[in-house]
Formats: C-alpha cells, sequence, structure tokens
C-alpha cells in the first residue's frame, strides 16, 4: 500500500510552480523534484519539466500512482498545459540536485528563458543564481525575483550550541540512512502524518533544500552552514520548533549518511539534537555509494553498530527504500534484514509506516493513541 501523500492545494500554498528537473527526473539527481511532487506545502505544482519522461504522470513515473501532476518536455509546454487548466505559473523551481549541486549548463539557459518570461526561479542548488549578472539582469528588466535557498545565512544570525536542547522535552526521531538520496526525508514526512492522524503533535525539522521547499516550518539548510554552528542551528531550530508548537514528537531529517565518503552526515543530528530513537533508511539494492562506484556501502549491521556506538542511542527500525525493486522483492528484502538486525523492517512505499510508529511508541514508553 502505497500512502505518499500529495499536498498541493492551491489555497494553502505560497505560489503556482513548475518544477524544472530537464534530464534528471528518473534519476537520484531529481530528488528535490521527487519531493515536490510527492509533497509540497509551499507551492502547488502544476507541472514537471524532463523532456525525458514527458507524457507521463510524475506520480505513476516516480512512485506507480497517479498524482495529476504531469511531466511536459519544455517551460512553455508547462506554461501552456497550466494556462489551459486555468493555472497561472508564477515560479519555476529547480528541481534538480546534482553531485556537487552545480547548475548543468543547458539549464541555465532555461533559467534564463524562464526569467525572460516573467518567472520568479527558486533554487536549492550551490550554484547562487542571484550572483549572476546575466541572469540578474533579465530578472531586472521583468520584474522576475531569484531565491538561492541554500545562500548562508548572515553569521550575526547564526546560532552557537549552548545547550538549551536539554529542556527541550518533546521525544526526538532521528531519520538517518545507509546512503544519501535514499528516501529519508520522505519516510520522515510519512512518520510525521502517522504520528498526527495517531492524534499525537508531530512537527518535522527539515535540514535540506527540499524539505524547505516543500514548506516544513521548522528547517534548516545544514550544507549551507558554517561548520562552527552546525550543531548551534540545529539545537535552534529544535527549540524554536519546542516553544512555538510544543510538538509531543519531532522527526529529525538526516543527511547524507554517517559512513558516506562524500556526504558524511547523521553524527552532527545525533551530537547536537540528542535524539531519544534512531530509524534508519536502507536501499538493499545498492552495492556502492550513490554516484561512487567502487565505493562499497558498509553492511547495515556495520551502520547500526556505529550509529549506536557513538550516540547511545538505539536504532528501533529500519526503513528499505524499493527502489530497483518490486513490491514482492523489497517485501523479501524487509524479511532478511529484520532476520539479520533483529529491527523492525518495513518498506514505507509498499507497507506505509504505521509499524514504525509503533516502535517509536515503545521506545518512548508510549502506548494510547499511537501504537
Amino acid at each position: 500500500m502505497n500512502t505518499v501523500a500529495a499536498h498541493s492545494r492551491v489555497d494553502e500554498v505560497e505560489a503556482v510552480a513548475l518544477v524544472y528537473c530537464q534530464g534528471a527526473y528518473l534519476t537520484t539527481n531529481g530528488k528535490t523534484a521527487h519531493g515536490l511532487v510527492r509533497r509540497s506545502e509551499r507551492y502547488a505544482i502544476t507541472a514537471v519539466v524532463d523532456s525525458d519522461a514527458a507524457g507521463r504522470d510524475a506520480g505513476e513515473a516516480l512512485d506507480g500512482r497517479f498524482v495529476g501532476i504531469p511531466i511536459v518536455a519544455s517551460i512553455d509546454e508547462g506554461l501552456a498545459l497550466s494556462s489551459g487548466l486555468g493555472r497561472r505559473v508564477t515560479h519555476l523551481v529547480v528541481g534538480l540536485a546534482p553531485d556537487g549541486g552545480r547548475l548543468p549548463a543547458g539549464a541555465r539557459a532555461d533559467v534564463a528563458h524562464a526569467l525572460s518570461l516573467g518567472l520568479h526561479v527558486v533554487s536549492g542548488l550551490h550554484d547562487f543564481l542571484s550572483e549572476d549578472p546575466t541572469l540578474l539582469a533579465i530578472a531586472s528588466r521583468t520584474k522576475a525575483t531569484l531565491c538561492d535557498v541554500r545562500k548562508p545565512p548572515p553569521r550575526d544570525r547564526l546560532h552557537f550550541f549552548c545547550g538549551k536542547i536539554e529542556r527541550v522535552d518533546s521525544w526526538r526521531v532521528a531519520l538517518l540512512g545507509t546512503d544519501s538520496a535514499v528516501g529519508k526525508r520522505t519516510t520522515a514526512w510519512m512518520l510525521v502524518d502517522d504520528l498526527r492522524r495517531a492524534g499525537r503533535r508531530a512537527e518535522l525539522i527539515g535540514t535540506g533544500q527540499t524539505a524547505w521547499l516543500q514548506g516544513a516550518e521548522y528547517s534548516i539548510v545544514l550544507d549551507s552552514l558554517i561548520n562552527d554552528f552546525v550543531s548551534g542551528e540545529i539545537e535552534h531550530a529544535i527549540w524554536r520548533c519546542f516553544e512555538e508548537a510544543r510538538p509531543d514528537v519531532m522527526v529529525l531529517e538526516g543527511q547524507g549518511s554517517l559512513l558516506n565518503p562524500a556526504y558524511p552526515g547523521g553524527f552532527e543530528l545525533l551530537a547536537a539534537g540528542r535524539p531519544h530513537c534512531v530509524v534508519l533508511q536502507h536501499a538493499p539494492a545498492r552495492k556502492d555509494y550513490d554516484g561512487f562506484p567502487g565505493f562499497p556501502i558498509q553492511p547495515i549491521e556495520t551502520q547500526i553498530a556505529a550509529i549506536e556506538l557513538i550516540s547511545c542511542t538505539p536504532v528501533v527500525a529500519v526503513t528499505v527504500s524499493s527502489e530497483g525493486m518490486s513490491p514482492k522483492q523489497a517485501a523479501a528484502a524487509c524479511a532478511v534484514i529484520e532476520g539479520e538486525t533483529g529491527r523492525l523492517t518495513v518498506a514505507p512505499l509498499v507497507h506505509g509506516t504505521a509499524q514504525v510508529t509503533g516502535a517509536i511508541a515503545q521506545s518512548f514508553g508510549l502506548r494510547q493513541g499511537v501504537a
């Protein structure tokens, strides 16, 4: 059963947008577009631009589930289609997430075209479009704007770790992974939704550009921060969430993976976020780290041992990315992993995450209304 929800009601979002993912939607380099197709509370998505997958429904191509967001071959086609449906597109959101966060050369021309049409452009890449003189000149002429989500905040607004995390009594779950682009954020949102359905106040602490683009109220862009302030910004996001929303449970979105050679991540969340338990996302079909053939992913037992050793925090469940597998193969992989690790193991896009919220509830001694 696929339980991913697509949230994109026009009356609840900031803008109507096309998602630009030329040449990458059917790859892991399209993960920002994937996130927006699965969930968008900031933008109403009318189409995804990728000529390689044009003609398909974006949800069907991604998860085998129709969501009513077509994939089109060009920006102009997306605008015409949206206009025909009475939807006036105002934004182009860059849905590419290539290694290194660089904008491909061909994509720059498409961004320039979007600006020439008066579309506001939002990007989560490391290439800051708002510092490109050519793009700025076009935007100035058409009164469009350029928003770089990954641009570092001013240093005088950054927070240093101070220990106030110890006064946050919301239960915290870290959603870590054994690789990058493995589905951590999708599973984290599913857990938040399941907890809310069970009557618990739950919030996501977003840590990447896609969570911000999706509309996560409490989020930072971890890899845009100066290292000295990473722990403090994690702590402050959690603290602000606690002060403003008083959630019962916070789900902390992981980045990269603890042992990934190119994107080592997770230790910051364990050290600064001080979670009470960990859920570990894993892609059994992968042998090497994504984008780095010849760099084998360490066995999942090793990854669990590393997390529990450095954090003294239990891994209460394993969630499986079903990429490259049929539902039957994913279920078989879950059975193998559960036997090897002794942890509850489910494939969220196949089985949902209700059992995982039960494991979380049990780890906190919660029963009524959650398990």
